[in-house]
Formats: structure tokens, sequence, C-alpha cells
């Protein structure tokens, strides 16, 4: 392995193993921030060792044992009582290189839990707690998270900077409270969804999903329908990750080339993922409050998962429950996609007129999905070379090199229609 293909790997392996790290040192040194730094530390001794040598059989707990080493030697030099110190080996498992763990996992997935109930502490605002998720939980870089909000990446970092430093000075607990716990629901649902987001459809990078990202959502999810059993919307998100998982293996192709939702081969869905999600939804409505977002879109998720063919997907209910989640959670995008289910519900026209519309919206100025929808929309309706410009703008726009191939592949397929319908045309005025 070269060092190019080293660094690949080894950025891979970052990803998915960094929020497992922070969350396992924010335990130990209880500072998000200085988890963070020795957590790097470990991957500056990775790429120094992996370059040289093989890579681990388990590098993720190589990682976490380099990492581990890291913060006793930083509480050693900070001269912490030895007993603090003692106490912390004694709960600790030390890793021989090259040594798999039967309990790391497990561990570990707790205090992912706890990690993300701090850095949902009511002391940080709603842009900073989303901004630290996506740094810590999702291995986002700052440029990444800057693109996604559209604003410069100064100010992202200094979010993520005053956000660490909040919860240090604060001395925020690294536990999932008790009494709180109702409080922060709404900020901790926020970021699991956020989490399996960024693994459903990934902002960057060479793959369009992220499977074991959306996997640790969904298991942090279902942990959390456990404790917080009366709560619709917990219950209600579980039912949408359940439902939306069930397609993994529908989504991409053994070349991992992405498969779009009415071209997926339906008997490759996962159908006990998506009798949990019905059910999980089903609790959700049984607690007898109104729908909240994610039980909206669960539910919208079940109208693709219940219908046999593509054929058979019941849009006009699609599109009145994106007009019931506009009116609960409205946003751009949601308007976005309320434009989809009517153009396949009621015809392309009418949708266009909304999509054009949301093109004044700031927020998605950037957004690349807005380009290609309307792209989608236009082909529909025969203006074939409008539509070849939206997608080479999407395409500029997309920063996943999967999507981008996708809809450069629209372009390709436009271009060739359009020259087969001309020489057929020349064939015929010929004769």
């Amino acid at each position: 392995m070269n060092l190019s293909q080293t660094h690949r790997t080894l950025d891979t392996i970052w990803r998915i193993e960094s929020p497992k790290i922070i969350a396992g040192l924010t335990r130990m040194v209880r500072d998000v921030s200085l988890a963070e730094d020795l957590a790097q530390d470990a991957l500056v001794i990775a790429l120094d060792r992996w370059s040289d040598h093989t890579i681990p059989d388990n590098p993720g707990a190589w990682l976490m044992t380099t990492a581990k080493r890291r913060a006793i030697d930083h509480m050693r030099r900070n001269k912490l009582r030895d007993q603090k110190y003692m106490e912390i080996g004694h709960h600790m498992e030390l890793f021989k290189e090259n040594e798999q763990s039967e309990h790391w996992d497990g561990e570990i997935g707790d205090d992912i839990l706890r990690l993300i109930f701090m850095t949902c502490h009511p002391s940080l605002s709603q842009e900073a707690r989303v901004a630290l998720t996506l740094r810590l939980l999702c291995g986002l870089t700052t440029e990444e998270i800057a693109r996604s909000f559209l604003v410069a990446e100064s100010t992202i970092a200094q979010r993520i900077v005053r956000a660490k430093k909040t919860l240090s000075t604060g001395k925020v607990p690294f536990e999932v409270p008790t009494e709180e716990l109702k409080d922060r629901l709404t900020a901790v649902l926020e970021v699991i969804y956020l989490m399996f987001n960024e693994g459903y459809s990934a902002t960057s990078g060479q793959h369009w999903i992220r499977p074991l990202l959306c996997q640790e959502a969904l298991r942090l999810g279902r942990v959390l329908a456990e404790i917080a059993t009366e709560e619709p919307e917990v219950h209600g998100l579980v039912a949408l990750m359940e439902i939306q998982s069930s397609r993994f293996k529908a989504r991409v192709t053994p070349e991992g080339e992405p498969v779009l939702l009415m071209d997926q081969n339906r008997a490759r869905w996962d159908y006990l993922l998506i009798r949990r999600g019905l059910m999980a939804l089903e609790r959700s409505r049984k607690l007898g409050k109104a729908l909240g977002p994610y039980s909206l879109q669960a539910a919208i998720s079940a109208c693709h998962a219940q219908a046999r063919t593509a054929a058979e997907t019941d849009w006009v209910r699609i599109a009145a429950l994106y007009e019931a989640l506009s009116r609960v959670s409205p946003s751009p995008i949601v308007e976005l996609n309320r434009a989809v289910a009517i153009s396949m519900a009621f015809g392309p026209a009418f949708a266009l007129q909304i999509v054009d519309e949301l093109q004044s919206e700031p927020f998605l100025k950037e957004y690349h999905l807005l380009p290609s929808v309307r792209g989608d929309l236009l082909v529909k309706l025969g203006r074939d070379d409008e539509a070849s410009k939206e997608f080479d703008r999407a395409a500029s726009m997309t920063r996943n090199e999967r999507e981008k191939e996708l809809l450069i592949k629209r372009v390709e397929e436009i271009k060739s229609a359009k020259i087969a319908k001309e020489r057929l045309q020349h064939e015929s005025g010929s004769n």
C-alpha cells in the first residue's frame, strides 16, 4: 500500500471511529476539547506508524489504545491525584496492537449517547450544537460544515471553539440526565437525525452512503426509545430511521453507484426493518398526540415502503403529508420535497412553479438538490436543453463524487437522446 492509499484508508477509518474515540476520551478526561486534541494526536501517530507498516487488523482499537495512553500521559504531566489516575486506569481496558476487544464497542456506544446529551446542553446555541455534532460525531471538516450552512469557514470554526470552551468552563457533566431529559430531548433528536442524514446521503467523499454512521444513529435512537417511552417523536424518529435503513442494499450498485428510489429493486429492501419501522410509527400514533416532524417523515417513508412497486406509490397521500409537515416544521427543503411529491401526484408544471419560487431562497442558493429537482421537472416537460444546464449546475455544487457522477450521467443521457432524435428525424427526412 503506497502513502496516498494509506492516507485515504486512514481518512475512512477516522470518519468511522473518531466519534467513539472522542466519546471514550471525554469520559476519561471530562473535557470534550481536550478529548478531541488527544484523538487527533493518536491520528498523527497512526499516520506516521502506518505509512511504514501494515494497518492493524483492528485499527479502531489501536487508535483508542493510543489515544488513552496519550490521555494518561497528559494526566501524569498535569499531576492529577494518584487516586484519580488509578481509578481511571482500573476501569480502562488497554489493547495490544492488532488485538481486538470483545467489550469495546458496547462500552463506547453508551459513551456516544452521553456525549450527545453533553453537546446538547442548554448553554449552547442551536447553531453551536449542530456544528459541534457534525464535527465530533459525523467527522465532517469545518469546511464541509460551512458549505452545508452557507457561511464562512471561520464562522463555523469560531462556533466550535466557543462551544467546546463553554462546555469546559461550565463543567457540563458527561451523562444522560434524568431530571433534564425531556428539556434536552428535542436537541438530542436533532443531533441523532443529523448523524443519520449524513450517513444516508454523505455530504462529501467517494461514497454516497455511510451505512455505519446510520447504524450507529439508529442504535442510539433505539436506546433513547427505551429511556423516553412516552415521547412520540422519539418513536417517530426511530420509525423513520428503521424504514430508511431498509433501502441500503438497493440504494447503490455493487460498484457503489447511486440508485434512485424509483429505480430501486424493492425485493432487496429489508422488510424486517420496515416492519420494525411501522411498529415504531404505530407506537408514536398510539400516544395520542398530533404527529410531529419525525413521525410525519416516517409516515411518508411508510408510503414508499408499503408500495409493492414504484408505480403503486400513493403520491397524493405523500403530497398531503408534506403539506402537514410544512405546517409543523416549515423550511425551504420541506417545500422542495413537497414540490417533488406534487409533481408525481399532479404533474410537473405546477411543481415547477413552486421550485421556481424557491430559487429566491437564500438558504437554497448553494443547495445542489434545487437545480437537480428543477432539471428533473424540465426533462418531464420536454425542455431538455434547460434541464442539461440545471444538472450541470447541480454537479458543480455537490461535494459528493458519486452524486456528481450521477448528475453528469443525466446530462450525457439527455445529449445522447437528443442526438438520437436528430438522427431519426434526418433519416425520416431523407426517406
